[in-house]
């Protein structure tokens, strides 16, 4: 059996969280206009499972138990993969400037 050639392609990988869907998808488009102005291979954005986070308060202290408040959290996340990121890429990355509540973790692999 004839082996096929592997080439060796390093992968940047951005995942963005925030809890405002509306601030995230306007972070992403920000995040890819400025990855196809540099002529960047990329996968995505996809939209990864929206996170819960519920609680359960009592509406008073000591008394009406059967009484109580429940609160939620939606964590909204997206993945983006950048394919054989040069030095000039990662350069405009680190120089966006995104809004409070938008957290970008970079990894690669």
């Amino acid at each position: 059996m004839a082996k096929a050639k592997e080439v060796e392609t390093t992968k940047l990988r951005l995942r963005i969280r925030s809890y405002d869907h509306r601030l995230l998808d306007n972070s992403v488009k920000q995040i890819i206009e400025t990855l196809q102005r540099n002529n960047a291979k990329i996968v995505g954005p996809i939209p990864l499972p929206t996170g819960f986070k519920r609680y359960t308060v009592n509406r008073s202290t000591f008394v009406h138990k059967d009484s109580r408040e429940q609160f939620e959290l939606r964590i909204h996340r997206r993945l983006i993969d950048i394919l054989n990121p040069s030095q000039n890429i990662i350069e405009s990355l680190s120089d966006l400037n995104l809004p409070a509540g938008v957290d970008v973790e970079i990894k690669t692999g």
